[in-house]
């Protein structure tokens, strides 16, 4: 098995009648059973409760798009993992996020670029995926801006996409 090769075999959909029920309500949120889908199809639990978070995280919040989209994208370039940056930039575009930002979320500091909001979430991002702790400073920012609401939900589209992102770099998934 080469270095690039999925370290796992995706399950094609449609192969095990064990998992329609799944591969049924993936196809209802996402419109297909992608290979991130196919490769968690392995374990049917998992696949089930991962799309039930990500479809919470992605389209049951208040977190704006914009915000949502770049937390992704950043989450992305800091884990190596292409496969998601890329599936993202189409939701980026619609969400607004224009060819400026999307360079300047690839870069290694941030920019000046973002708009305060947009610069905040994305300092978050930064300490909760390189450093895991994040600094009283940074929280009570984060507090001034958004409400409990929004701030737990801001914190688990971080946490989600590094779960995301960690495993598509652990599995080998679209390298």
């Amino acid at each position: 098995m080469g270095e690039t090769a999925i370290r796992v075999p995706p399950v094609v959909p449609g192969t095990d009648p064990e998992l329609a029920a799944i591969e049924a309500r993936i196809l209802a949120e996402r419109g297909r059973v992608s290979l991130l889908y196919q490769v968690l199809l392995n374990s049917a639990p998992i696949a089930s409760g991962w799309e039930q978070l990500l479809t919470a995280v992605r389209s049951q919040t208040l977190v704006p798009a914009d915000l949502r989209e770049l937390i992704i994208l950043r989450v992305a370039v800091l884990n190596r993992a292409p496969y998601e940056f890329d599936a993202h930039v189409p939701h980026a575009r619609v969400a607004g996020i224009g060819d400026v930002q999307l360079a300047a979320v690839r870069e290694a500091e941030l920019s000046d670029v973002f708009a305060p909001r947009e610069r905040l979430v994305l300092e978050l991002t930064d300490a909760m995926t390189r450093e895991v702790v994040v600094s009283d400073a940074l929280m009570a920012r984060v507090r001034s801006e958004f409400d409990a609401r929004l701030t737990v939900e801001i914190v688990t589209t971080v946490a989600a996409y590094n779960m995301v992102s960690r495993l598509l770099v652990a599995l080998n998934v679209g390298h």
